[in-house]
C-alpha cells in the first residue's frame, strides 16, 4: 500500500539557480542531487524535488510546509538570512510581524523564487 511509503512534494521553478540559492544558500537545505532540469533537497527526514518549468507555479495556495517548535526563532533566523516573511491582511487571515494565529497553531509563510508558498507552522500546546 502506498501509505507504507514516504511521499515527497514536487515543486516548480522557472530559475533553478535562484531556487538553489534560496533552498540551499538561504534555508540551508542539503542538496541530494542536481541536474539541468531538477534539484532534490533534503529537509530533516523529508526529500523534495524542484523541477524546471516554463511557467512556474500559478497557484498561490501553500504548496508545502514545515512544523517547527519555535516559530518566532525560525522567522528571526530566516530574516537574518535575507528571506522575506509574507504579510497578509484579508478576511479571515491577518498576520502580525509575519505570524497568523489560526486558533490551534501559529503560522507564517515564505515564497520561493518559483512562486511556491511555503508554510511554517507551530502548533499550540
Amino acid at each position: 500500500m502506498l501509505g507504507d511509503y514516504p511521499i515527497y512534494p514536487v515543486l516548480l521553478a522557472t530559475d533553478l539557480g535562484a531556487t538553489r540559492d534560496f533552498y540551499h544558500g538561504k534555508l540551508g537545505l542539503e542538496i541530494i542531487s542536481e541536474s539541468d532540469s531538477s534539484i532534490d533537497f533534503r529537509s530533516g527526514l523529508t526529500r523534495f524535488n524542484v523541477n524546471l518549468s516554463t511557467t512556474g507555479t500559478a497557484d498561490t495556495q501553500t504548496q508545502a510546509g514545515w512544523e517547527v517548535t519555535d516559530l518566532r526563532a525560525e522567522l528571526a533566523d530566516l530574516r537574518r538570512r535575507g528571506v522575506a516573511i509574507e504579510e497578509y491582511d484579508m478576511p479571515g487571515l491577518k498576520t502580525e510581524d509575519g505570524i497568523a494565529d489560526i486558533g490551534s497553531a501559529l503560522i507564517a509563510w515564505i515564497v520561493d523564487p518559483g512562486g511556491n508558498a511555503l508554510g511554517i507552522l507551530e502548533r499550540k500546546t
